[in-house]
């Protein structure tokens, strides 16, 4: 469980906003090397070992096979998933577009180089991946989604909503949600 001051409180215990887990997803798009390489930079970023995600389907054009490795993801939880979150934020500004949280409070962004990450130094043998950072958030409670036994759906007053998810980042994450500007094309 994470510690007190990365939960954002309410009047009642069972309606704690919480980060539920974080998930670091490096998408390549060939097995080998490059892949090789990139499982090392997020061990190296995370901590973990990661795992590899497989091809759905065919694409000749791309030379991707079924079910050939074409990227790894790592599930952080606790405190490792709360100072990673920190970090990644600071990568991107500390700014997060509205336009990334779902109605049920997940919110997703990418970093384009790993090299952006506070701390990192640049190694010419692995090179410099980009990669993507999903976060859910949840209320206490959840579990009984989860649990193997008497499996059952959380209700809808349950769930995070995008206010209460923005309020959460906000507060507790310390970042800023920007509504994005649509920029117009000059000629």
């Amino acid at each position: 469980m994470p510690a007190d001051e990365h939960i954002l409180k309410t009047d009642h215990p069972m309606r704690y906003v919480k980060i539920g887990k974080v998930v670091v997803n490096m998408a390549v798009g060939e097995s080998g090397e490059r892949l090789a390489k990139a499982a090392k930079i997020l061990e190296m970023l995370t901590g973990q070992k990661p795992c590899f995600r497989k091809a759905k389907k065919t694409i000749k054009d791309f030379g991707i096979k079924k079910g050939e490795n074409i990227a790894c993801i790592v599930t952080l939880r606790g405190e490792k998933a709360i100072s990673f979150l920190k970090r990644a934020l600071e990568a991107v500004g500390n700014e997060i577009k509205e336009s990334s949280i779902d109605e049920y409070g997940n919110f997703a962004f990418g970093i384009r180089e790993h090299i952006h990450l506070p701390g990192v130094k640049y190694d010419p043998q692995l090179g410099i991946y980009g990669f993507d950072v999903c976060v859910s958030l949840e209320r206490p409670g959840y579990r009984v989604a989860r649990r193997r036994r008497r499996k059952a759906k959380i209700g809808k007053k349950h769930r995070v909503t995008k206010e209460e998810a923005i309020e959460f980042i906000e507060k507790v994450l310390g970042a800023r949600v920007v509504k994005e500007v649509k920029k117009r094309w000059v000629r």
